[in-house]
């Protein structure tokens, strides 16, 4: 595997952007014009404007400029905004002061932090010609406990502008920290690849390996060179690569060639010898940017539609999901049917995380008794992954194998609004928002929905909390449904949003049916979730849910929710206990109330009043019109006749 000049990416953009800052008279301005011009100055301004590299002055040929700063207190706004701005910063301390080094620490790379710059440093140690042999100084023995404390150093090195000594190299490194910067590959402390790195070469690997037999042979790597560096390896080279790797790591190259082992070796052998630029090459060669994530251009464009429309897998990508789920469930020739945890985190192994360890998909879905994710409980997430990020949804379908074009993976659905007025829906995926009061048994609904005990202690739900899962219907047919838990105090924010119903398919009241206060805030709660949908037209069907029915309800519960029920024109609250598992079918009854959308809607007495008005308004037009057309024919008739008299006389 040989190396070679890597395109301008990543953070480069249209250029790359180097500050140099420091003490006064550190030499800054002298290092910026003998770079640029290759002659030491006499003269220099106390800052220079800012001052473009000849593009040919390195191999990337890459535009570079460099801004020049001055640490004087009255110019440090001007300093923040070009530090804030940089790509990469340099930092120069004089070789004859040592106070200007110590102010490094003490000083500048706190502030880039306190700043919050996130951009590689270079320390340049300037005028090394003023510090005499008498003063013999190890730059490795001094900077090393600078570099500890501050790992975002990239490189360290002394010039002198006046005898010409590793200037060019100085913009050199600064320009090659944002090209092919060290901190997304490599932990420096631990002087490994790092994770999302080894996940990324590891996706390369396998794409690579066109007979998955688990190593690159020959042809193999000789594609793969070609690939990324326009080069084919000769055989003596393939030799030699080989033969590097199986001295130093004997698992790295077996029978059939070069191991994943040995790829990822070979990797940090690259950079670990300072070159960046090869990893760097592989990667982008695949997509990727400088955050090891597939760069937009591998992405769908971002899906233009309405809030009432939803996003959904396609047949052609929930097919590939159930190849995947058999290919990585290993304990299917045990009947297993489930992905253990560690079989999902293999899965995800090529993907730069796994998506499914962090809210809102952690313990969103069902589980088996041993753990594990079920084929429904899997293709489920991948649903929920789908309706609340589909673009982060196919980025992670890619780095799993999906070949196909990625727009090909979903469908963007018919709006809601329209499904109203046809009174159907084909849509398979429907999302439901779980309102109530505080205790009244939300969670422990959701917790039914994806198999979870009932829990003993009240646990209150701080945030949006999402469940999951596949409901078959009648003649095989599967639909999933998704429950968005919406807490209490929640609730006024999320009709402060115009849209905020746009993407609901039904919502379900939960109240518990032994408490009036419970039952008065969900009745509460009702009625703005129905006015919020008659004012903005996102209308949505509801259910009122009775829960806790193993306690005594209070005295007039069945005469309140009956006449509230009747009122408001839905059908009568559904009675269940979470705690003696009787569930009157709820999760049916949900997703039928969803798929009959212009049903069990309910009317406010406000929009009871606005449709009469409205019915009025238009009957009154109606008579208009006929009055107006009954008009007309008289006096058409009238003209007939007056046209008879004329002739007839």
């Amino acid at each position: 595997m040989a190396g070679g000049g890597a395109p301008a990416a990543g953070g480069a953009g249209n250029g790359v952007r180097i500050v140099v800052a420091g003490d006064a008279k550190t030499g800054k301005s002298s290092l910026i014009v003998t770079a640029a011009a290759e002659n030491f100055p006499t003269n220099v301004p106390p800052v220079l404007p800012p001052t473009r590299l000849p593009v040919d002055l390195y191999p990337e040929r890459v535009p570079v400029t460099i801004i020049d700063t001055s640490s004087s207190p009255e110019n440090r706004d001007r300093l923040v905004e070009d530090l804030t701005r940089a790509d990469a910063v340099v930092l120069t301390y004089a070789c004859d002061r040592p106070e200007t080094l110590d102010r490094l620490s003490t000083h500048w790379l706190s502030e880039l932090r306190r700043l919050e710059v996130r951009v590689p440093v270079i320390v340049v140690g300037c005028m090394l010609d003023k510090r005499g042999d008498q003063q013999p100084v190890s730059l490795e023995q001094v900077m090393s406990p600078i570099m500890q404390q501050f790992r975002e150093i990239e490189t360290c090195i002394e010039c002198s502008a006046l005898n010409h000594i590793q200037i060019p190299e100085v913009f050199y490194y600064a320009q090659k920290a944002v090209l092919h910067p060290t901190a997304p590959l490599f932990d420096q402390e631990q002087q490994v690849l790092k994770p999302r790195c080894v996940r990324a070469l590891k996706r390369i690997f396998i794409l690579c390996d066109h007979d998955r037999d688990g190593a690159l042979s020959d042809a193999e790597l000789n594609d793969f060179q070609v690939k990324c560096f326009n080069a084919p390896l000769q055989a003596s080279e393939i030799v030699g690569v080989k033969r590097v790797v199986q001295e130093k790591l004997r698992e790295g190259v077996d029978e059939r060639g070069l191991t994943l082992t040995g790829f990822l070796f070979l990797h940090a052998l690259f950079i670990e010898k300072g070159r960046l630029e090869t990893t760097w090459t592989v990667l982008r060669k695949f997509g990727y940017n400088n955050e090891i994530r597939l760069s937009n251009d591998q992405l769908p464009p971002p899906i233009k539609k309405y809030p009432d429309q939803s996003v959904e897998l396609t047949t052609e990508a929930m097919e590939f999901l159930r190849k995947i789920f058999f290919t990585y469930d290993v304990d299917c020739v045990r009947k297993d049917g489930a992905l253990r945890s560690h079989e999902v985190e293999d899965l995800f192994s090529t993907a730069p995380e796994n998506p499914w360890n962090e809210a809102p998909y952690v313990d969103a879905a069902e589980k088996t008794a041993l753990g594990g994710l079920s084929l429904d409980g899997f293709l489920s997430l991948w649903a929920l992954m789908t309706l609340l990020d589909p673009i982060h949804s196919v980025e992670t379908l890619i780095y799993i194998g999906y070949g196909s074009d990625p727009s090909s993976a979903i469908r963007v659905t018919r709006r809601r609004r329209l499904d109203r007025k046809k009174q159907q829906t084909e849509r398979t995926v429907y999302q439901c928002f779980v309102f109530g009061p505080k205790e009244s048994g939300k969670s422990a609904l959701l917790n039914t929905f994806i198999g979870r005990p009932f829990p003993e202690e009240y646990v209150p739900t701080t945030g949006n909390r999402y469940a999951v899962n596949v409901i078959n219907q009648p003649e095989g047919l599967k639909k999933t449904l998704v429950l968005r838990e919406i807490p209490e105090e929640g609730v006024k924010e999320l009709l402060s949003k115009k849209d905020a119903l746009a993407a609901c398919d039904v919502a379900v009241f939960v109240h518990d049916s032994s408490r009036e206060p419970s039952w008065e805030k969900a009745t509460e709660m009702l009625v703005d979730i129905a006015s919020q949908g008659e004012a903005t037209g996102y209308e949505v069907p509801c259910l009122i849910v009775a829960a806790k029915d193993d306690l005594d309800p209070y005295l007039t519960e069945i005469q309140d929710s009956t006449r509230v029920s009747q009122d408001m024109g839905i059908e009568a609250p559904i009675p269940l206990s979470t705690k003696l598992g009787d569930f009157s079918n709820i999760f049916h009854r949900t997703v039928r109330a969803a798929e009959h959308p212009h049903l069990s809607i309910p009317e406010t007495s406000a929009g009871k009043s606005r449709k009469e008005y409205h019915r009025l308004l238009n009957r009154s037009l109606v008579f208009i019109s006929i009055g107006a057309a009954v008009a007309v024919v008289g006096l058409g008739v009238y003209r007939v006749y007056s046209a008879k008299r004329n002739s007839s006389s």
